[in-house]
């Protein structure tokens, strides 16, 4: 299955700028650049990231439910 240039092939393989949840991922490294890979002083910017990854999973999981392949 060949695909236009730049595209990706399936809506899983999109590149982390393209997610919903980036700019809670570059806080998240911005805050370990910050305090010197100091996980403990970034906890509350993992848990940002970690609850919006989790919402879109959810909402990608739903979008899923209503779609079939045989439509």
């Amino acid at each position: 299955m060949a695909s236009r240039a730049g595209t990706p092939p399936y809506p899983s393989a999109a590149r982390i700028a393209d997610s919903p949840c980036f700019p809670q991922y570059t806080a998240s490294l911005k805050c370990l650049e910050e305090y010197g890979s100091d996980k403990s002083k970034c906890q509350e910017h993992f848990d940002v990231y970690k609850e919006c990854k989790k919402k879109e999973r959810e909402a990608r999981l739903e979008r899923n439910k209503t779609r079939s392949l045989f439509s």
